[in-house]
């Protein structure tokens, strides 16, 4: 099979091509096309995929080419995963400076920069989805790009159900409270459900039985692992849910602003001084083998152990624990999927994909984050319980939000954007809409486009 990957010199594609590595069944992944706009991240992270591939000492490794001809990247590919970042880094990190200028949060995913991200991104996405609908129709369609719930829905309007928006945030959370009541994450069955970066643990079966309860009850439990420890056991237990660590930035919202604004640097900034560094040093020509790697071995350390930092300070839990500091797996996710769909080798596996009739207060066109049934004709989401009314209301808040990006980034329209804005919940004010869309379009030019 061959794999494309869009965003193909961005940071994390070596934790795709390891997870490829290690699969050596039938019917498995032969040649890896990385695509990327700039041609020295591509050239820098070749190297890195050649260390990786030499220190696994596979014979037959996946083939690695590398293209900024995005046609020539699609034709023929079975699978696409979708990595881009429209605006690198140097977006987010302004994304970030122009709302907590104006005291809200500017992360990525959430609120006012989500927002940004996402008019800058959705036009982009809809483009490659035409393209791929064009050059290579029967390719699945893998999205990772951030926000991945509006760009997977955005592009499911040109790809329909073969388009698929994977997350590491749920797969970590699960894995971790299974292992804490001494179950195998693979043995149990994760009641989640939510938007991405907005999503609920409301259940925990293991053996036909529900062990979310006796987690809640345990204090000791709690506190071992990241979101019992950010969100502390009395909210936990007062909500009778463990929620995605995203949420953290909507309960806690005013403290972690605080926290921010006093950072000595965001966290889009200190990841975009980090990665140029990465970058320059693996792309220097006439290095020693395994040179490459061992830059990104020693960036990503740095890069997971300071995750959230800001929201743990406000929780005052301190350093990452070990067991906190694995990845989040995305690239197992991202593997299972294609396995499945490729080999139709069912899979149960938490989601981005269209509602349907899953969720009765979203249409069916809205993407949604719940437990999906895979198989060789995709991802079928598992009926679920109906939320609880405090779930509802965010829910289709940002849903909310969420249409407007979509409908904004369609229209050309500033008054759509500035709904957007105003609708969020973090936001909650039409003057600070107004603000914040011209900071954004002052150090954007990618949205030039809204009038």
């Amino acid at each position: 099979m061959r794999l494309t990957i869009l965003g193909g010199g961005g940071f994390r594609v070596p934790l795709v091509y390891g997870a490829l590595l290690g699969d050596h069944a039938e019917g498995r992944v032969t040649r890896v096309v990385l695509y990327d706009e700039d041609a020295a991240r591509l050239g820098a992270m070749a190297r890195v995929l050649a260390d990786q591939a030499a220190a696994a000492g596979v014979p037959d490794a996946p083939a690695v080419t590398a293209t900024t001809d995005l046609d020539e990247a699609l034709r023929g590919a079975d699978f696409v995963f979708s990595a881009i970042r429209v605006g690198g880094l140097e977006g987010r990190a302004a994304d970030e400076r122009v709302a907590l200028a104006e005291g809200v949060l500017g992360q990525e995913t959430v609120g006012a920069g989500g927002i940004a991200y996402g008019l800058r991104t959705v036009p982009v996405a809809r483009e490659i989805a035409r393209r791929i609908a064009r050059t290579a129709p029967e390719a699945w369609v893998i999205n990772f790009t951030n926000p991945a719930g509006i760009v997977t829905e955005a592009m499911a309007e040109e790809l329909g159900g073969r388009v698929i928006g994977i997350c590491d945030s749920p797969v970590g959370l699960g894995r971790r409270i299974a292992r804490l009541v001494g179950a195998r994450p693979q043995d149990a069955w994760i009641d989640y459900v939510g938007l991405n970066h907005l999503g609920w643990v409301r259940g925990l079966h293991v053996g036909g039985r529900d062990e979310l309860p006796r987690l809640l009850a345990d204090d000791g439990a709690l506190e071992s692992f990241e979101e019992g420890r950010l969100f502390g056991a009395e909210w936990l237990r007062s909500l009778g849910a463990v929620p995605n660590e995203y949420l953290h930035y909507y309960y806690f919202n005013r403290d972690t602003v605080r926290a921010y604004r006093e950072a000595a640097q965001t966290r889009g900034a200190f990841l975009r001084d980090q990665q140029r560094g990465f970058y320059a040093q693996a792309g220097r020509p006439g290095q020693p083998a395994g040179a490459a790697l061992a830059a990104w071995d020693r960036t990503r350390a740095e890069r997971e152990a300071t995750y959230m930092a800001e929201n743990r300070e406000v929780a005052g839990v301190g350093e990452r624990d070990d067991s906190d500091l694995e990845s989040g797996g995305y690239e197992k996710v991202a593997l299972a999927l294609m396995r499945a769909i490729a080999r139709d080798e069912r899979a149960t596996l938490i989601l981005n994909v269209r509602n349907g009739s899953t969720l009765s207060v979203l249409d069916a066109e809205a993407v949604i984050e719940v437990p999906c049934l895979v198989d060789a004709n995709g991802a079928h989401p598992v009926g679920v319980a109906p939320l609880p009314l405090h779930a509802v209301g965010l829910v289709t808040s940002v849903k909310a939000v969420e249409r407007e990006v979509l409908g904004a980034a369609a229209s050309g329209s500033r008054a759509a954007a500035v709904k957007a804005f105003a609708l969020h919940p973090l936001v909650d004010s039409v003057g600070v809409a107004r603000r914040l869309l011209d900071g954004y379009a002052a150090v954007h030019p990618g949205l030039a486009y809204l009038r």
